[in-house]
């Protein structure tokens, strides 16, 4: 099964995604956004970005 991005509302108000693989496990959370849009924008950004970052090991 493939992963999913889920759209939601946190206590806040605010709209949030998370990443889940398709396993369910929860791999990544977004921070939270004050419109849908912006949230969906987010995800988005995920999708265009992810493939190609660079992986960079931190001390």
């Amino acid at each position: 099964m493939a992963g999913k991005f889920e759209l939601y509302t946190d206590k806040a108000g605010e709209y949030r995604f998370r990443l889940k693989a398709g396993n369910g496990e929860v791999i990544a959370i977004s921070e939270g956004y004050s419109s849908k849009s912006s949230a969906l924008n987010g995800i988005d950004s995920v999708r265009r970005n992810a493939a190609d970052a660079e992986v960079v090991e931190v001390d």
